[in-house]
């Protein structure tokens, strides 16, 4: 797939908690790293996302009592899963892996930063309104096709790719530079959408 300038790459999320001893650890989640640094070779435009959440976030498990990890439960803004305490804002689990190394980025996106409100997509909260602003950034800058790659294929690439699809803009989501966490069911079910809404799934980039 041949990638053009007004192309962007957004990376997801690649953080200390989500990889190998964070608290929220995917397997293998550090083996994304190479990919998307062969990936990013490849584009003019790079966008990174960080999950950066107050302390007593409502997606943390401990602020509901007799609730555990991974459990559903019924929000003001629709069902919300309870992750085990994760990407703190200013601790060392909210960093970027320290393997990942993409300075050229042009933007780093902070997202989840509602107390009361999660957000795993880049351009939008989990209420599906509010808007992070990735969106009004890629149309000022001209960009025209999204890319997407990190942690976690299943969740916050996936509901990146699909808000992308809302948007109007192609979505292409590089299956070699993603993990999947797959929580009841949820990798199934996300492919069913990425098919429904018109999300591309590759394996790698091998031109452009």
């Amino acid at each position: 797939m041949k990638i053009a300038p007004e192309d962007v790459l957004v990376v997801v999320d690649v953080q200390n908690d989500f990889c190998p001893g964070g608290t929220l650890a995917v397997t293998h989640a550090d083996r994304v790293i190479e990919p998307i640094h062969r990936a990013a070779r490849k584009f003019r435009h790079i966008v990174l996302t960080q999950d950066w959440h107050p302390k007593g976030h409502l997606s943390f498990a401990a602020r509901h009592p007799g609730r555990n990890a991974f459990e559903s439960i019924e929000t003001a803004h629709g069902p919300q899963i309870l992750w085990p305490e994760h990407c703190v804002q200013g601790t060392s689990g909210a960093d970027f892996h320290p393997l990942l190394s993409l300075p050229q980025a042009e933007l780093i996106l902070r997202k989840g930063h509602g107390v009361d409100l999660d957000s795993y997509s880049a351009f939008f909260e989990n209420d599906h309104a509010t808007p992070t602003g990735l969106g009004g950034y890629l149309r000022e800058r001209g960009l025209e096709r999204v890319f997407l790659a990190g942690l976690t294929y299943d969740f916050c690439v996936a509901w990146s790719a699909l808000d992308a699809r809302r948007l109007d803009l192609p979505a292409v989501v590089i299956r070699e530079a993603c993990q999947a966490i797959d929580i009841h069911g949820s990798v199934e079910r996300i492919e069913d959408e990425f098919r429904e809404a018109g999300v591309t799934v590759i394996d790698r980039i091998t031109d452009g």
